[in-house]
């Protein structure tokens, strides 16, 4: 296959997570359809663990300036981009001091979870949307890795849902056995400002459970680990979306 505009969102990426099999799949991935001839870009967060130095980070300034409001708050959103270390592939970094500054992922020292998780993952579901529309570039396929992308065909589906522009878009998925992050209740205030409701995941809200719910949102789940764990397994076996098992890195562009 080739000719393709390919998007990856990943919340991990090698080598800015190193010993992260998510990280090391959406590489692959990102890497064989690049060489295969298509157009490939990758969204990620902008963790502060992430060197900027290091991995040569620059701030797009046309696609910077933009304000996401998430519950009646404005923040601003900020892109950086950088080439993968040795190839000609682009990196895009979703960044914001009041979201991703931090040096830990998704919790601290103590492993205490922030209690803002979900307005940064609804912050980085709609920065990357924005970003993609703004570049005025469709891709033909998403495919999406890591809890925090879940929140992306949540959007499309129901707050950009009369939005064409991604109407030819195939979203794909990949599962990932993942930490199970909990959520505080007043994300349903923050959805429904967004006129998003009426989701089971709300009821115990985590991102499995988000993530668990995206999955019918989507055209092709596959697994990202060879095994999935409880109800990730649960949900893949049970689910009517079109799936495919573990593929591996090698062989995945069959789903494509």
């Amino acid at each position: 296959m080739q000719n393709k505009k390919i998007l990856y969102v990943t919340t991990e990426l090698h080598p800015y997570q190193e010993d992260s099999n998510m990280g090391t799949m959406v590489n692959k991935m990102a890497l064989k359809m690049h060489q295969a001839g298509n157009d490939v870009r990758v969204f990620m967060p902008r963790f502060g663990s992430i060197s900027e130095r290091k991995f040569q980070l620059h701030e797009v300034i046309r696609l910077s300036g933009m304000n996401i409001i998430i519950n009646d708050l404005d923040q601003p959103l900020i892109i950086k981009v950088a080439s993968l270390p040795g190839e000609r592939l682009q990196v895009y970094f979703i960044d914001n001091d009041e979201y991703f500054k931090r040096k830990h992922y998704y919790g601290d020292d103590e492993t205490s979870f922030f209690e803002d998780n979900d307005e940064r993952a609804i912050f980085f579901a709609r920065g990357v949307i924005e970003t993609i529309k703004k570049l005025n570039w469709v891709p033909d396929v998403i495919h999406l890795n890591g809890w925090m992308s879940a929140f992306i065909p949540i959007y499309l589906k129901t707050f950009y849902k009369k939005d064409s522009y991604f109407n030819d878009t195939k979203i794909v998925m990949s599962l990932y056995n993942e930490d199970k992050v909990p959520f505080s209740n007043n994300i349903e205030e923050k959805l429904r400002f967004d006129n998003i409701s009426n989701f089971t995941s709300l009821e115990n809200p985590s991102s499995e459970t988000f993530l668990l719910e995206s999955v019918e949102f989507v055209d092709v789940v596959l697994k990202g680990d060879e095994f999935l764990e409880g109800d990730l397994d649960e949900k893949f076996n049970s689910t009517t979306v079109q799936k495919s098992e573990y593929l591996g890195s090698d062989s995945f562009n069959k789903i494509y």
